[in-house]
């Protein structure tokens, strides 16, 4: 029913005529078991209480026309179970009702009266309270936590059931300080959750948190700060609002709270704040000229009349929060209506007169004066508000564990006996009940769950207007269409530190709130997790990433393959130099017996010819996948037949050296190890230093398969990794060392006119040696580990091919475009008055030449 509605109805009842009501008789009545009340019907004017001295009575001055609302709305539950068959019937439920003030020291006389001995005002002090009778059953009330806090300890020593309609502090639902306490509002934990989900929603993680210098409000800035840093909110300020005293606030602790909220880039304030502290805050915020805000108001202050009729509030910016959802009352305005109209009724008045007075009258005074010189239009724009079903909840609750102790049916109570108010409890833990509307439950620790709806005020004159724009059962759900902002062309305002990061970005943190930071790119090996990271994650050594990346890729084998350009142009060159060795040991097989081969070593050429070959086979070890069979083969086949071929070339090379360089009798007797059997230990003995090498670099370092997951950017390098350079080094000394003394036996030979010049064939062979291997050497180590392998391919090939392009193939052109030259005269010095020419030395002309040359140079002499 309208407000205008309700004021027409109360003219004609007589309402509003001057005339006083007795409307402050009507909270109490006598019945079978009675519950106190604690309703903040009035309050304390802001000076005083400071300069007390004694402890006299407080005079509450201030009339509050919402806590008469809550104190009928307890009133009317109770007349509802009086009058059904369904909780307790046949018994009749009374109420005491006082006015608390709005102050814990008032609050305590109600709460002592109520501990009295029924029809008395008496506390007995006893041992055991067991079987104490208190003048209530249980209390509905108090409506602040800050009073619930210093009522709750009273009560719960006693174990007095107490039902708060609107003390929401998480603190009292610790069970061991407040054993007795239940409410059927929910905890602030819950809103602060609904707010802290508000925020994530909404991206706002730069915020601002407020709270009234009380209990209520530090309780609820610290639930605050725990959930919103845990969700990644952060909080730019944090401050408490000083409570109006005896002194009036202090300006200076208020302007520097301002002064914070206006200069930084803030523009969300999280206020968790007492009524009466959010007037003064918003007091001043219009005097100083905040600039507009976002305000996300507790449920404390959000339906304040003193806070939504300041002069000037429009000018704070948007407001919005959340409400306890309830349930509609829509009887509770005729009956509010009924209320004031009996109490204008003489004859109604008169029959409470004769009523016996209660006794508390002369302790705590009259109940509510102020109630008896209102009209119905003091409580008409209060009548919908949302705590009323609280407060009518509250009663039921109290009525259902009554309605289970007694075990009371549709017939009737069994056990009408007198009930102690700690055998409630019992039946309170954990109790379901039912409130005309919803259907409620105790849980554990005294709280119920109930929904929230999400209030915005929208400015009309005198007071706004709350627009619901959301709804909290548990997860958030917002109509985004529905809310207004203070912000240009009503667009959302935007409170954040920093920008949100790009994908691929993590942030780094400035300073100490983690909304601060600098984006930072995710380099190639590691990757961004989660949007919220501060570091990025290194993939796994199997795995890589690009810059920038979301996730990381497996990566692929890498090794020397069969396909790649630069194999295919090595076997190219292997063709060749193996289709060269087979043309050249073809001819020298069937030129065997010839004077040129004779003078090459003859079955020696072969061999080395053949070993040759050998080399140039061993580079297809190096393709494809390497395998440790592979890895360890590679060295010993490529070396072995090397030192085989080098050795056979070595006797060549010290065969020229002795025919020419050193005297007729040394040569003869050096000539038969050069030459035939002997030779080929030589040889053998070569190979036999090589394999023992190999052996050994085998043995104590092992080339083993290696995967390296970190020198290429994508694939993973599987190659054959070298334990010991220093082995790897000797593995080549023997081959070096044959190939030194060849090229020093040869290089210091002098040619001699008429014969075939074999020592300048093996002096380049030995150049080509040590040009591709000295030239290995600096590449080897300086190309990139994944071609290594082709190095050493190409390397032996070029040595095969350097030798054989030097010593063997000039020899192969005599063979087949100049036969006529394969002569013993030009290969062997056939004369047979040549002594070095016996055995097939070679060489016997050349020395008398050389002899002569000797003689012509010294006869002058």
């Amino acid at each position: 029913m309208s407000g205008l509605v309700l004021l027409g109805v109360s003219a004609l009842l007589g309402l509003g005529t001057g005339a006083p009501l007795c409307l402050s008789r009507q909270l109490r009545v006598q019945g079978d078991y009675i519950l106190g009340g604690l309703f903040p019907l009035g309050s304390v004017e802001d000076t005083g209480l400071g300069n007390r001295t004694q402890p006299n009575t407080t005079v509450c001055t201030r009339f509050s026309s919402l806590g008469l609302l809550w104190a009928l709305a307890m009133k009317m539950a109770v007349e509802e179970i009086n009058r059904g068959s369904t909780l307790l019937p046949g018994l009749r439920l009374g109420y005491d009702i006082f006015d608390t003030c709005s102050e814990p020291m008032v609050a305590m006389k109600p709460s002592l009266v109520f501990m009295t001995k029924a029809g008395s005002r008496d506390i007995a002090a006893h041992c055991d309270y067991t079987q104490y009778q208190p003048r209530v059953l249980a209390v509905i009330g108090p409506h602040s936590s800050e009073l619930a806090l210093v009522t709750g300890k009273l009560f719960s020593f006693f174990l007095m059931p107490q039902v708060s309609y609107g003390a929401t502090t998480d603190r009292l639902s610790d069970r061991e300080a407040f054993p007795s306490f239940f409410r059927t509002v929910p905890s602030d934990r819950v809103q602060v959750a609904a707010v802290v989900e508000l925020l994530h929603t909404l991206g706002w993680n730069w915020v601002a948190a407020v709270g009234s210098d009380d209990e209520y409000g530090q309780q609820g800035l610290g639930l605050f700060s725990s959930l919103a840093n845990a969700r990644g909110i952060c909080i730019a300020h944090e401050g408490l609002v000083p409570l109006p005293g005896a002194h009036g606030l202090r300006p200076g602790t208020m302007q520097g709270l301002l002064h914070q909220l206006n200069q930084s880039s803030v523009q969300v304030v999280v206020l968790f704040s007492s009524p009466r502290a959010a007037h003064a805050l918003f007091s001043y915020s219009i005097r100083s000229r905040l600039l507009p805000k976002v305000w996300v108001a507790s449920e404390a202050w959000l339906t304040s009349e003193l806070v939504m009729t300041l002069p000037g509030m429009a000018q704070v910016g948007t407001v919005l929060g959340f409400l306890q959802r309830g349930a509609p009352m829509p009887d509770f305005p005729s009956y509010v209506q009924t209320c004031l109209a009996l109490a204008a009724d003489p004859a109604f008045c008169a029959s409470l007169e004769a009523e016996q007075p209660g006794l508390e009258e002369h302790v705590v005074g009259p109940r509510c004066p102020q109630c008896d010189h209102i009209s119905l239009e003091n409580v008409s724009t209060g009548l919908l508000h949302h705590q009323t079903f609280s407060a009518y909840a509250a009663v039921y609750g109290v009525a259902q564990a009554l309605h289970n102790t007694l075990l009371c049916n549709a017939s009737g109570c069994p056990t009408q006996a007198p009930v102690q108010p700690w055998q409630l409890l019992e039946n309170m833990y954990n109790m379901s009940f039912r409130v005309p509307g919803l259907p409620l439950q105790f849980d554990a620790r005294g709280n119920v769950d109930m929904d929230y709806d999400l209030k915005l005020w929208v400015w009309q004159d005198p007071t706004p207007e709350l627009r619901t724009v959301g709804s909290f059962t548990g997860r958030l759900q917002l109509q985004l269409a529905q809310m207004c902002w203070h912000t240009p062309r009503n667009t959302k305002p935007v409170s954040q530190c920093s920008r949100q990061c790009t994908e691929g970005q993590v942030r780094h943190v400035k300073g100490f709130h983690s909304c601060c930071y600098d984006c930072v790119d995710c380099t190639s090996g590691s990757y961004q997790r989660n949007p919220d990271d501060l570091f990025c994650t290194p993939c796994d050594q199997d795995q890589w990433s690009p810059d920038r990346s979301l996730r990381c890729f497996p990566r692929r084998p890498k090794f020397l393959e069969w396909g790649e350009p630069v194999v295919l142009l090595l076997l190219v060159l292997l063709g060749l130099a193996l289709g060269l060795v087979l043309v050249a040991l073809g001819l020298f097989i069937r030129h065997q017996d010839s004077p040129l081969v004779q003078s090459s070593g003859g079955p020696q050429a072969c061999f080395g010819l053949a070993c040759l070959g050998l080399v140039c086979l061993s580079v297809l070890l190096f393709p494809g996948q390497p395998s440790p069979a592979a890895c360890l083969a590679q060295q010993p086949l490529l070396h072995l037949p090397l030192t085989g071929c080098l050795s056979t070339l070595f006797l060549q090379a010290a065969g020229t050296f002795v025919e020419l360089e050193l005297p007729p009798h040394w040569a003869a007797r050096l000539r038969s190890h050069l030459r035939g059997p002997r030779a080929w230990l030589g040889v053998l003995l070569a190979m036999l230093a090589e394999a023992a090498l190999c052996t050994w670099h085998l043995a104590a370092f092992p080339p083993q398969v290696v995967t390296d997951w970190r020198v290429l950017p994508t694939e993973a390098l599987v190659h054959c990794h070298v334990q010991s350079w220093v082995s790897f080094g000797l593995v080549h000394a023997p081959n070096m060392l044959l190939a030194s003394l060849c090229f020093l036996g040869t290089f210091l030979t002098r040619s001699q006119p008429g014969r075939h010049d074999g020592a300048r064939g093996l002096t380049f062979a030995m150049l080509a040696y040590f040009i591709t291997w000295i030239s290995f050497v600096p590449l080897f180590a300086n190309v990139h580990v994944a071609y290594q392998p082709a190095v050493q391919m190409g390397a032996s090939l070029l040595c095969a091919l350097g030798i054989l392009a030097t010593f063997y193939l000039p020899k192969c052109y005599l063979f087949l475009w100049q036969p006529e030259s394969n002569t013993p005269e030009s290969f062997l010095g056939g004369g047979p008055g040549d002594a070095r020419g016996q055995g097939g030395s070679g060489g016997g002309e050349e020395t008398q030449q050389k002899t002569g040359t000797h003689s012509s140079v010294t006869s002058p002499q």
